[in-house]
């Protein structure tokens, strides 16, 4: 049996049932996975997990899926921590590290997501999806769809990666671009589900791509032995689904009693050209405003208006952590940076996240022997574009001039 219990609103508390496909909740909140955690207490214990598949999947009894059903997977999750130690150094900071989600399946931490989503997606019968797109969840939600061979239908803005382009296009998927950016793509995908019913995965929109979002929570406790959990996580924020999805499951953990004690102190990174989530943040309030005119290079966190931006602030504030924007020229520069020192060549989203380790550790927020873990969302060969070339070519037979 699936732990899965029900479906709850964490705007007006209503429950609502699980086992029927259902967007939001009628006071328009999103809903949020809840399950029989006093039942799997029970059964399970970290220990179990011992040789269990290096997949998110490992942690099957806390995500949305029957015993016994086999989950649509490409081996998502389970990617590397590893020490940016001369970075570190140079940065002021003893204990600075780096999860690489640009190993996963389509090269974003999105497969997570997609994973789960679909998986829940075909359990309940749905035969179309339908999502907006800064680029990278379009391209992951496009090949677990043709993995469970269900229809997706997929909107971008006309300015998303190239790359992401045409991820969507070669899995299959119904590929729209938009002139505009992703709110405008949403809406365009909202009165398109309404019109000919599709299921609509927008962020948030559904209840399940948090619950494979949440695996990276699962996988830092693991990683950090349940109990050393770091001092700081700085994520990259435009949804905000990976930093909710973060806080959901050290709160699951510690409900179960595998972690306990302090918790991470949770960052929210935004481009100062679209930072409604730290906008927020500093004003006091619960819910942002819709940001016009949003620009920045780092297209996975140009999003003007997060649905689920009031979860994302209480994360912040219930961990004590904070909110805070960089530029895209801070964001150029530690892109090269890790690339050069570290050989970790990571995407601008990834690279908002290092800029704000560093901004954080200047101003003092960050103390010299916290252990501090960023979260990298991408691949950084996903965005040549990133990185200038201009090489001489030289003639054959010729020396070279070094």
């Amino acid at each position: 049996m699936s732990y899965l219990s029900h479906l709850e609103c964490p705007r007006c508390g209503e429950e609502h049932s699980a086992d029927k496909p259902i967007n939001l909740c009628q006071c328009g909140g999103p809903l949020l996975a809840r399950y029989d955690l006093k039942r799997l207490t029970q059964k399970l214990s970290p220990a179990d997990l011992r040789g269990r598949v290096a997949t998110m999947w490992r942690y099957r009894e806390f995500l949305p899926v029957e015993d016994g059903q086999e989950p649509v997977t490409l081996g998502e999750g389970c990617t590397p921590t590893f020490p940016l130690n001369e970075l570190g150094k140079r940065w002021g900071m003893s204990d600075l590290m780096l999860k690489d989600e640009g190993l996963c399946p389509t090269g974003t931490f999105k497969a997570r997501g997609a994973s789960a989503g679909i998986t829940r997606a075909k359990a309940l019968g749905i035969a179309t999806v339908a999502m907006p797109t800064a680029g990278n969840a379009g391209g992951a939600w496009s090949a677990y769809g043709a993995r469970a061979r269900m229809e997706v239908i997929i909107a971008m803005p006309a300015d998303a990666p190239e790359m992401a382009k045409t991820e969507c296009i070669a899995y299959g998927a119904k590929t729209f671009l938009v002139d505009g950016l992703i709110s405008d793509a949403g809406k365009m995908i909202a009165a398109g589900a309404k019109e000919h019913g599709w299921f609509e995965v927008s962020t948030l929109k559904e209840p399940y791509r948090i619950e494979g979002k949440k695996t990276m929570g699962l996988e830092i406790a693991e990683d950090s032995g349940w109990r050393d959990l770091p001092d700081v996580v700085i994520y990259p924020t435009g949804g905000g689904v990976g930093i909710i999805g973060i806080w959901k499951a050290l709160a699951e953990l510690e409900e179960v009693g595998w972690i306990s004690g302090k918790k991470p102190k949770m960052v929210a990174v935004q481009s100062d050209g679209c930072a409604p989530i730290v906008e927020a943040f500093e004003a006091g309030r619960r819910d942002s405003d819709f940001w016009e005119g949003a620009h920045t290079l780092a297209g996975g966190i140009r999003v003007p208006k997060a649905l689920g931006d009031f979860l994302v602030l209480d994360a912040i504030r219930e961990s004590g952590g904070t909110a805070l924007t960089v530029s895209d020229e801070e964001i150029v520069a530690a892109h090269a940076e890790l690339a050069e020192v570290e050989g970790a060549l990571i995407c601008p989203e990834g690279a908002a996240a290092a800029a704000a380790a560093k901004k954080l550790r200047e101003d003092g927020f960050i103390a010299a022997g916290d252990r501090v873990l960023i979260l990298n969302t991408g691949s950084g060969l996903k965005y040549p574009e990133m990185t200038e070339v201009n090489l001489e070519v030289l003639p054959k037979g010729g020396r070279l001039p070094v």
